[in-house]
């Protein structure tokens, strides 16, 4: 079964619906709701706000998510291919 590159860079979290379960998140919830003029606010909505309206703060978390997951990337290839001890006569 192959997915579309369209699906590959979906995550179903983005889709879920955002709970106002603290003061922020209501902020949040309706200011992005009245924005979209939708009831029901989900992730992406609210990621997507965020980019428009704090691009440092999402070029932050992008930067954050890029070195890390390049961290990650290079201890995996490190315990996959280990480097063989050099032995001297």
């Amino acid at each position: 079964m192959s997915i579309s590159e369209e699906q590959a860079h979906q995550s179903p979290l983005l889709a879920m619906q955002v709970q106002a379960d603290s003061e922020l998140k209501t902020h949040l919830v309706e200011y992005v709701g009245t924005k979209f003029d939708k009831e029901e606010v989900t992730v992406n909505m609210i990621a997507e706000t965020l980019a428009h309206e704090f691009p440092e703060f999402m070029m932050a978390v992008a930067e954050e998510n890029f070195l890390r997951g390049y961290e990650l990337g290079l201890n995996d290839a490190e315990r996959l291919y280990p480097r063989e001890a050099k032995t001297t006569t």
